[in-house]
C-alpha cells in the first residue's frame, strides 16, 4: 500500500500544503492550510466500489494514462 504525507509550508505570501513536489492554493493562514490538507488526506482515504481512470502529467511532461482499483487507497499524513 502507498504512504503519501501532506505537509504545510509558507508558500506564496501565506500557507500552503504540499505532496512531492506539487503545491496547494495558498491559503491566509497556517491553521486553515492544516484543516484543508486534513481534508485532502481523508478524502484519499475513501474507498468504494468502482475503479477509476487517472490521467497526469510526470515531471519529464509526458503523460500517462493508469487505471486505479476504488479499494487500493494510500496511508495518509499530514505533517507541518
Amino acid at each position: 500500500m502507498t504512504d503519501i504525507t501532506y505537509t504545510i509550508v509558507e508558500h506564496d505570501g501565506g500557507w500552503a500544503y504540499k505532496l512531492g513536489d506539487v503545491f496547494s492554493e495558498t491559503f491566509p493562514s497556517h491553521d486553515a492550510a492544516l484543516k484543508a490538507a486534513k481534508r485532502a488526506a481523508g478524502e484519499q482515504r475513501v474507498a468504494d466500489d468502482s475503479d477509476t481512470g487517472i490521467v497526469y502529467e510526470d515531471e519529464k511532461g509526458r503523460w500517462h494514462e493508469e487505471i486505479s482499483e476504488g479499494d487500493d487507497r494510500p496511508t495518509t499524513h499530514v505533517k507541518g
